[in-house]
């Protein structure tokens, strides 16, 4: 594996664009719970019970959902940064990273320092909520604070609208200007590190298909075999966060030997 990290911090230092694509392997290291790993949140709810579509039908399907979504967002609340989050945004401060493309909606990429403006967040942020009829955000920890009360289902102080986690569900669409942006920065890019993604989810697993497409260099940093594997330039099979620390700690050094 020594081998395979000089070789991607060799990447890093010669290229220019650099996109990071993460995904739920970089945020278990965090102590967030995988929804599809053996022990996961699908071990314990049926996910058609999710779908969007029961969300908006039914009082009953929304209590439902903020039952599990409370759950969810305990530990999500509580976790820190591991070393990915850390070593992600060392490469932001190094100059070094165009963007990163997340699966994830735990908002670790911000507290570990990387820019707002740096950071796609695909599927959404758990951090806020969403009123479905007038769009009024609230902050995550206001409408927690009414569940504890004993409310069953929020609803907009303003409209009186269903109010749901700002994170996409099943059956949701995708948020048009974040999915194009980041297909757009993933075409754009010399250079694409996958951490900790399965590559299963679509449309966010096509990302790195775009990259290639567009000549990049397709680096894969997780656990288990992916469905992009076979067009990877560099395969990592080690834990996300201590393998991208280990490549950036590589890069320092290298870029201290250039100065």
């Amino acid at each position: 594996m020594a081998g395979e990290i000089e070789k991607v911090a060799e990447w890093i230092v010669c290229s220019k664009r650099i996109v990071v694509f993460t995904g739920a392997g970089l945020s278990t290291e965090s102590g967030i719970p995988d929804f599809r790993s053996p022990g996961g949140v699908w071990d314990r709810y049926n996910p058609e019970d999710f779908d969007f579509q029961r969300f908006l039908a039914s009082e009953r399907s929304r209590e439902k959902y903020w039952q599990m979504a409370t759950e969810m967002y305990e530990p999500m609340k509580k976790a820190k940064p591991n070393l990915g989050h850390l070593a992600i945004a060392e490469l932001e401060r190094l100059g070094k990273l165009d963007c990163v493309i997340t699966q994830n909606v735990d908002g670790l990429h911000l507290k570990a320092g990387n820019s707002p403006e740096k950071v796609i967040e695909l599927h959404g942020t758990a951090l806020s909520v969403m009123c479905l009829h007038c769009r009024k955000r609230y902050d995550r920890d206001e409408i927690q604070e009414r569940l504890r009360s004993g409310l069953g289902a929020p609803t907009c102080d303003d409209c009186g609208g269903p109010l749901k986690p700002a994170t996409v569900s099943f059956g949701q669409a995708m948020p048009e200007k974040e999915t194009a942006e980041a297909f757009l920065r993933a075409s754009l890019a010399e250079l694409l590190i996958v951490i900790g993604s399965s590559l299963v989810v679509q449309p966010a697993a096509s990302v790195p298909v775009a990259a290639k497409q567009n000549r990049a260099k397709l680096v894969i940093i997780n656990r288990d075999p992916t469905p992009c594997d076979r067009i990877a330039d560099a395969i990592i099979r080690g834990p996300a966060g201590s393998s991208m620390a280990a490549i950036v700690e590589e890069v320092k050094k290298r870029i201290a030997q250039e100065a």
